[in-house]
């Protein structure tokens, strides 16, 4: 009922918002992709994207072909490789900081397992020091860590800034120390928010330390203290409270995928591909 090739097209739509980008995604004209998704929608028989002078967006129906989409072109990929006997395989051990894990990440990793069932993708969540040790100690073939932006190694997959985060309603005494939520030492947001503290003369205090983005979350609920993470990952119910207490800025962050270069080239440059081409949208 669907091409796979309509398929694609709207997907690359879907997923850019833009006739225009997702046609250079393709390697299509302009006029070719709309063709695609003007007969997917005429096979739906339901509006799939709208679109004025301004912009583009899915409609519900959008938002559900969207889904079906990936399914279908996974499974139709899946046979298609079996099949020739091209299907991709091999381990891959992969690891991801935690805090990453509230991005769309496990969505990705979910659609990436159903495009290669044949690669075996072992998981590793743990913060990004302690993943990039294992990395180099041959224990990883991939990581995808938050690192000091402009470091030259890795492959940038997001550039984002540090923020204070809180509760709206959370107080804090003029001079009294800045209660601090961080994840145990070693830790770069952790480092980097002490240090850009002591440097502004404010002192300072551990109110809550762990391991876990859960934690810390739950933590700033709980009106704690305040904590420091990357500004794209703050859930709607907390605030960047930076200027209200006048808290020094912390610095950028990147977020950086590491290969091991003596891994399976070919299997980690699947997963890299799969996470470079996808919107890494906060879940939590």
């Amino acid at each position: 009922m669907f091409e796979p090739v309509q398929l694609r097209s709207f997907l690359a739509v879907a997923e850019t918002l833009s006739f225009t980008k997702a046609a250079e995604r393709l390697g299509l004209a302009q006029p070719t992709v709309s063709q695609h998704v003007r007969k997917l929608e005429t096979a739906a028989k339901r509006v799939l994207v709208a679109r004025d002078t301004r912009d583009v967006r899915l409609t519900d129906n959008g938002d559900a072909m969207a889904g079906f989409a990936r399914s279908i072109l996974a499974a139709h990929d899946s046979a298609s490789r079996y099949f020739s006997g091209s299907a991709m395989r091999g381990r891959l051990r992969f690891g991801t900081a935690d805090d990453l894990a509230i991005t769309g990440l496990p969505r990705i990793l979910r659609e990436f397992r159903q495009l290669y069932p044949q690669i075996n993708l072992e998981l590793t969540v743990s913060q990004s020091d302690q993943l990039y040790k294992r990395l180099n100690a041959g224990q990883l073939d991939l990581v995808f860590v938050k690192w000091v932006a402009g470091a030259k190694e890795g492959t940038v997959v997001r550039h984002d800034s540090f923020a204070w985060v809180g509760l709206e309603q959370t107080a804090l005494e003029p001079g009294a120390p800045v209660p601090l939520i961080a994840y145990p030492a070693p830790s770069l947001s952790r480092k980097l928010a002490i240090d850009a503290l002591e440097a502004a003369g404010r002192t300072w205090r551990i109110t809550c330390s762990t391991k876990q983005i859960s934690g810390v979350l739950a933590a700033v609920r709980a009106g704690i203290g305040f904590a420091v993470m990357p500004a794209s990952l703050v859930p709607e119910d907390l605030k960047v409270i930076t200027r209200r207490f006048e808290l020094p800025p912390v610095g950028d962050v990147d977020f950086t995928l590491i290969r091991n270069p003596l891994a399976n080239a070919e299997v980690i440059d699947a997963l890299t591909q799969a996470i470079m081409g996808r919107t890494l949208n906060k879940q939590a």
